[in-house]
């Protein structure tokens, strides 16, 4: 099983791509995951991406198919793969059929996880962490059990990411329809685009996308 996870940024697709690794032993890619331990690692590929960015460019369309390509050879041809990032543009989704080809596979699914922008704006305007130890809160959804003192610790300091305020949100969310926008027809002609409801509970989510999975 190979799928698509498209949202904006704060619809959960880390949180959902989290639990079918672990219901369905799939595998995450996110290409800037992938990146980040290419370079690590210092891979020839890693070295060529590293090259690019310490020259402060941007890492370039074929590169990251290379870090695609990579992964998947190295993968267990049973095991699902899960694309979080990648594609954006239709460019990068007909490349992608062509690496998928390469390797024996085929994209079954293509899911969003479709949000409200205010609703959105007020989930990720609302988080904030321990400054100590890390753990996650929110204002309306999951303040602490004692107001200004962290469950997990103890500690009374928190704090929240400088880029979760309002203006962000919603230019986060204009970016990302204007990325998926371009790639979304293609795949509805082919009927494997699947809408959930990305502002449900996290449980209710993982239970949609395993109906379509199913």
């Amino acid at each position: 099983m190979n799928i698509i996870l498209l949202g904006p940024p704060g619809a959960g697709k880390g949180t959902q791509s989290a639990g079918l690794v672990e219901r369905h032993a799939m595998v995450q890619l996110s290409t800037g995951d992938m990146l980040r331990a290419a370079v690590k690692a210092q891979t020839p590929v890693g070295l060529k991406a590293k090259a690019v960015m310490d020259a402060g460019e941007l890492v370039s369309d074929e590169i990251v198919a290379d870090l695609i390509d990579a992964e998947l050879a190295a993968m267990d041809a049973g095991t699902g793969a899960i694309f979080d990032g990648y594609p954006r543009t239709a460019s990068q989704a007909e490349t992608l059929d062509g690496i998928l080809s390469k390797h024996g596979r085929t994209l079954d699914h293509v899911i969003e996880l479709g949000v409200d922008i205010d609703a959105l704006v007020e989930r990720i305007t609302g988080r904030f962490s321990c400054a100590n130890c890390g753990a996650l809160y929110h204002d309306t959804a999951n303040p602490p059990a004692s107001e200004g003192v962290c469950d997990s610790c103890g500690h009374t300091e928190f704090k929240r990411r400088p880029d979760d305020n309002e203006e962000t949100v919603r230019t986060r969310m204009a970016v990302y329809r204007g990325e998926t926008a371009p790639i979304l027809p293609g795949y509805e002609a082919r009927g494997i685009v699947t809408r959930v409801d990305g502002m449900a509970g996290i449980t209710d989510v993982a239970n949609a996308i395993d109906a379509v999975l199913a």
